[in-house]
């Protein structure tokens, strides 16, 4: 099979190799001896691939790998007592080895694919949604007509978290650096756009009407404390990554004196462990595909041969909606 390797760690644009491989056998590292096989047709790009082809990533797979935790393409073959068929349009998240025409998944991390859905918006669907849906109901703890503030909210992540808490009855507030990304974040159902170089922090509290529920924040940086000064009293902000390169620092009395919360929401190290639940979020996920909310913004498409362009798409936060490589025309 075709497919592409990081074989050195030296970032995005010589990291990766053209390699010729055997098909992977169907069994994978989370259930040895056991795995969905998938055709590939396109292959998610997010920011973990990014931060490998540097070694920076908590998963260090020894040299040469491949790449790529998310796919969307077809049951190749499925153990035996599997919810999946050969021929089964399935989104999957596979960890590594998605930058490939094969590539194997865990049963419990694969989910049927709607027929409103396409392939690259298959692969688009497990890592941000899921993401999205945890951190805005399990650790967010998101009611309905709750107002919630998505900094990034033109990437993948911030489209899916748009989309999902529009669809669990929320209004939204999306932070962007652009009039482009604006464009994007409306696309994605923002109820208001604020800037993030602009006095977003008070836009965020007038439209509000005082303060913020919930702000999910896939950035971290410089603006943390002013996500603090938006919330509402009993507000939280949900962190789910630090895309903007730096770890921003807690000072815990603004917490106790405004009492507001500040969450952690690590989806992958959540789920691996516990199926049932990551069964109830891709059945929740799938629900809101079939009610009409989630239809995920595919952003740049790249060739397999061009992966490099996509990691560094990303790299330098030139991305909308999600990066996806085409591995079948």
């Amino acid at each position: 099979m075709r497919a592409l390797q990081i074989t050195e760690l030296s970032g995005p644009r010589s990291a990766l190799s053209a390699a010729d491989l055997p098909d992977p056998e169907p069994s994978h590292p989370l259930t040895p001896g056991s795995g969905v096989l998938v055709d590939v047709h396109a292959a998610g790009v997010s920011f973990p691939e990014v931060l490998q082809t540097r070694g920076e990533y908590q998963l260090k797979p020894d040299l040469p790998f491949v790449p790529g935790s998310e796919v969307g393409g077809v049951v190749r073959s499925a153990p035996e007592g599997s919810r999946f068929s050969e021929g089964d349009r399935v989104a999957a998240c596979c960890m590594l080895g998605g930058f490939a025409e094969v590539a194997v998944a865990p049963d419990f991390l694969v989910f049927g694919l709607s027929d409103e859905l396409d392939f690259a918006q298959g692969a688009s669907l497990i890592l941000n949604y899921h993401t999205a849906y945890f951190a805005l109901k399990l650790r967010g703890r998101l009611a309905e007509g709750d107002t919630v503030l998505v900094h990034g909210a033109a990437g993948g992540v911030g489209t899916a978290t748009l989309q999902v808490a529009k669809g669990m009855g929320a209004r939204t507030i999306a932070v962007v650096s652009s009039e482009a990304k604006e464009q994007v974040a409306r696309e994605a159902g923002a109820d208001e756009v604020v800037r993030s170089d602009g006095p977003w922090k008070d836009e965020a509290k007038e439209v509000s009407g005082g303060g913020v529920d919930i702000v999910i924040d896939p950035v971290g940086g410089d603006r943390f404390t002013d996500s603090l000064r938006s919330l509402r009293e009993g507000g939280r902000v949900v962190v789910i990554g630090f895309t903007g390169g730096s770890i921003p620092e807690v000072r815990v009395n603004r917490l106790l004196l405004n009492n507001t919360e500040v969450v952690g929401a690590g989806w992958g190290a959540f789920v691996m462990g516990k199926p049932g639940i990551n069964g109830e979020i891709g059945t929740a996920v799938n629900d809101l595909v079939d009610e009409g909310f989630v239809r995920p913004i595919v952003g740049a498409r790249f060739p397999m041969e061009q992966a490099a362009d996509a990691l560094e798409l990303i790299d330098g936060r030139g991305a909308t909606g999600k990066v996806v490589l085409d591995v079948r025309a």
